[in-house]
């Protein structure tokens, strides 16, 4: 049987929870009609503010309430976009690369990394959470003899954020993903762009914006048309909100998807459980 590739969305809120108006509002034939035969999770564990990406990927990562871990008095506190020492501790004892790895099972985190990127970290290592638990598994980011996925999918890195590849050159990278799939336990794509767009947003947001972050998303349909297409089993998530919403600036407490073809999703009502869910599919606790 294939292996899960996981697209863990950045910052996309449920189009449930979305404004008349947004980049949910056009036809995605494939991405979709798998977003409402899933479910709309709770990001927020009951802890006042704005999620973010720190505690929300490590939610997902590990299946425990990282939102808890931190504050002070075990209040909670919602922290990121990059782990410090706390969320670090916890991915490199309990995120999901690191069990699979210790288990015996294959995983790999598809996204291309530059050389600038490397060169940066070097300096001045602030790893994201996926990137980051994938090195403390032993992973190598990069990794040979696998496709290479950019996570801006086939759009340029700034304004007006231009197509640079065509939706049939995404299928054909996601067909070539799910071949992939046939010889591992987990693939991951770690898609931050769509945060990126978000915190474009605002009240006067010009229109490139809104047509930017459609098109990100028919990318993205394009992307899991071909890895379905080819046979894959793939599961959608997201951290929090934002990108649902560019009429502002800041993240949003919208619920976000989780989604997949060929698994059960359980009932979760939060994303620290859809994240333990998530772990059930390989056998670990």
């Amino acid at each position: 049987m294939s292996g899960v590739i996981w697209l863990a969305l950045d910052g996309v809120g449920h189009p449930e929870d979305a404004p008349p108006g947004s980049v949910w509002e056009q036809d995605l034939p494939t991405l979709r009609p798998l977003i409402d035969a899933g479910l709309a999770l709770d990001a927020t564990l009951g802890v006042p503010g704005l999620p973010q990406s720190g505690t929300g990927q490590s939610c997902w990562l590990t299946g425990q309430n990282a939102v808890r871990l931190m504050g002070r008095g075990g209040a909670g506190e919602h922290f990121g976009p990059h782990p410090g020492p706390t969320l670090q501790a916890l991915l490199r004892e309990a995120s999901l690369p690191v069990r699979l790895t210790r288990a015996g099972l294959k995983a790999a985190l598809l996204n291309f990394y530059p050389p600038g990127y490397f060169a940066a970290h070097a300096k001045r290592p602030r790893y994201g959470c996926f990137p980051f638990s994938f090195l403390a598994a032993g992973l190598p980011l990069n990794p040979p003899n696998l496709p290479s996925v950019s996570p801006t999918l086939g759009l340029s890195y700034g304004s007006p954020w231009a197509a640079t590849h065509s939706l049939d050159d995404l299928r054909r990278v996601g067909e070539s993903v799910a071949r992939a799939a046939e010889q591992a336990d987990l693939l991951v794509l770690d898609l931050w762009l769509s945060d990126m767009l978000g915190h474009e947003g605002r009240p006067d947001a010009p229109p490139q914006l809104l047509t930017a972050g459609q098109r990100y998303l028919r990318h993205l349909d394009a992307l899991l048309a071909g890895m379905l297409a080819a046979g894959g089993r793939a599961v959608i998530s997201s951290d929090h909100g934002n990108f649902e919403n560019l009429n502002i600036k800041a993240h949003t407490t919208a619920r976000v998807p989780f989604a997949g073809s060929g698994m059960a999703l359980g009932s979760p009502s939060d994303i620290m459980q859809a994240g333990a869910q998530l772990a059930g599919w390989f056998g670990l606790p």
